[in-house]
Order: structure tokens, then sequence, then C-alpha cells
């Protein structure tokens, strides 16, 4: 588990992990990077009050890096992935260690399904449970069992982690999907088991959401640098989006001064009609029922959807013009999260 400025979430993500029931031993290995709210010291006081729990050093603060660190610390033949801001089912590992020996595959990984405990933490994890959301990605909630692209956290067989080298420290955000990719190229599988869940908090502002989101897709283009077309089409939306929002703007400039006038005006608002159809969409989204359980919940969904895509959209651009160059998600760093209930 990497961790960096978790206090308000650690202990239940902790907890969550120490309450699987398991035939063998097993052990809680926290990569702490340099928090600043308190979450090493909760971590060092978990340590001491619990064997299994051991921690190793993350100074650099680079999830990948941390996992590496973790999982060369560890002293078992299967690995299993968790998150500090998220927290497992009650039988998550011993089922995902069922269906890892059932089917066979190198990594078993479940669906992510976000929740929020604010209006805005809410709409935000309406927006991560829908396809609309975040392109329909498998683990974001699907009832088909099978192989899959990648996996969301992640079981793994230890022995097929070495073969393809551990994560790639050199990737800042998707590391899960391009580690997956190399597993799958080397002859193994990933699979998908809609029956083991994790409880996933989104971010808790506006702005770490944004950044989050630009740093999620910055790397993203990196990786279609690096991969091209091993990625999938869904990704490609949200940049077409941001184009297609930057060619609307430059339309209203030129018909608003007049450069753009009579016919050619007229063909060229055919570019407002992609906007409209998003908009009715976003719209549509924060209205149907499961939208959003108070009008502050509806209201903050017409802010995130766009927000996300748009975000992950501009980052995605960048990163495929010039590369991702380090960058970093800081939406957690000298973060104060409010306290679970």
């Amino acid at each position: 588990m990497p961790v960096l400025n978790e206090r308000a979430y650690l202990e239940h993500a902790v907890a969550s992990v120490l309450e699987q029931e398991l035939e063998g031993p097993a052990e809680l290995v926290l990569a702490l990077g340099p928090s600043t709210d308190g979450t090493t010291e909760l971590a060092q006081r978990l340590a001491a009050h619990d064997e299994r729990i051991r921690l190793v050093d993350n100074p650099d603060a680079h999830i990948p890096v941390g996992l590496n660190a973790a999982i060369r610390a560890s002293r078992f033949p299967t690995i299993v992935r968790v998150d500090a801001h998220s927290e497992l089912s009650p039988g998550y590992a011993h089922r995902a260690l069922a269906t890892l020996r059932r089917t066979g595959a190198a990594n078993v990984g479940g669906v992510m399904r976000a929740d929020g405990r604010t209006p805005f933490q809410t709409a935000v994890a309406r927006a991560y449970n829908s396809p609309i959301g975040l392109g329909g990605g498998a683990y974001h909630g699907t009832a088909h069992e099978g192989e899959a692209e990648s996996a969301y956290l992640g079981v793994m067989r230890r022995d097929v982690l070495e073969e393809v080298g551990l994560f790639d420290e050199s990737i800042r955000r998707g590391e899960d999907w391009e580690l997956n990719l190399r597993i799958r190229q080397a002859g193994h599988r990933v699979w998908l088991d809609p029956q083991l869940s994790v409880t996933y908090w989104p971010r808790e502002s506006w702005w770490r959401l944004a950044r989050q989101f630009r740093a999620t897709g910055a790397w993203r283009g990196e990786l279609v640098r690096r991969y091209g077309r091993s990625n999938g089409l869904r990704f490609f939306a949200p940049p077409a989006l941001v184009l297609n929002v930057a060619l609307a703007l430059i339309v209203a400039v030129l018909q608003l001064t007049g450069v753009l006038s009579g016919v050619w005006s007229i063909v060229a608002s055919v570019v407002y009609l992609p906007l409209v159809a998003y908009l009715l969409l976003v719209i549509a989204m924060a209205l149907r029922p499961g939208g959003g359980r108070t009008p502050r919940e509806r209201i903050w969904t017409l802010a995130v959807l766009p927000t996300m895509h748009l975000a992950w959209g501009a980052g995605f651009l960048v990163g495929v013009l010039r590369g991702a160059r380090g960058t970093v998600d800081a939406s957690r760093l000298g973060t104060q999260n409010t306290p679970l209930p």
C-alpha cells in the first residue's frame, strides 16, 4: 500500500485489509511517502500495535517506486495491491486468491465502487461509477467475468511480476495499465472478477480533482507516445472534446468580429453541435434517477463531469505532444483531509 497524506483514510483502509480472512499467513507492507498531515505517525502507531504491518520508505512519493519497494520487502508468493484511499470488501482477498487459482491468471482484479461523504465527493463518485464519467472501463462497473485489458489494484503472482520486471518506475500515473500490458505481452492473462469490489474515496475538492485528472491525462498521453494503438479508443474522447471546445471558441471569435459571416458563418456553426450534444448529455446525467440524491449533488455533477473530461483531455494532449516529463499528481500534497465517519 503506497501512502501519502492519507491520515483521514489510512486507518479504515488498513482495517479493511487486516480484517480479510485468509487460510495462511499474510502481511501488510506500507510504503510511506513524506506526508505532512500526520500520516506517517499514524502508520507507525498502527504498526506498533499489529506485527503484520511492516513499513518501508518511499521518499520520492512516487507510486510505482513505493509499490516496488513494498513488493521487494514482502515475503509471500502472492501480491495484493491495496490503496490507502480505498477499502476492501469483506472476503475480497479470499475470493481473489480462489479466482487466481481457478483461472490460472497472473493478475486478478475486481470492480471499483466509488463513494462519497459530501455532495461534491458523491457527485465525483457517481461520475466514476458511470461509463460517461470514465469512458466505460470494465472495472468501473460490469457483471461480466473474463479476461481484461487491465485490473483495478490487482492480486498478482509474484513470479510473474518478477518475470516482467515489476512496475515501471519511470511512469507516475497509469502504472497499472502499463504493467498489465507487459503481463499480457508475456503470454499471461489478466482477469476481471466482478464479485470482487473495492470502495474508493475520490478527491474532496474541485481543485484537487482537476489536478488529479490533468496529471492522469498527461501520463495517458505519454503511454500513447510509448505504446500507440495498444491504448483503447475511449481514451481519445476527452482530448477530442478539448479540441472541439478550442475550435468552437475560435469560430465564435471570428463570428463576433465579422471575419466569418453569411454562408461561411452558418457552415462553421456546425462546430457547436457536438458541444450542445455533450451539454445535454451532462444535464441528462445530473437529472437522471441516481444522478444525485440532493440538489447540491446534481449541481456538482454539472461541474464535475466537464472538469474530469476537460482536465484529462488537456493533460492528454500535452502528454502526447511533449511527453509527461515527470508530471506528478499533486492533489495529495499538503492535503488536510476531513476524517471519515
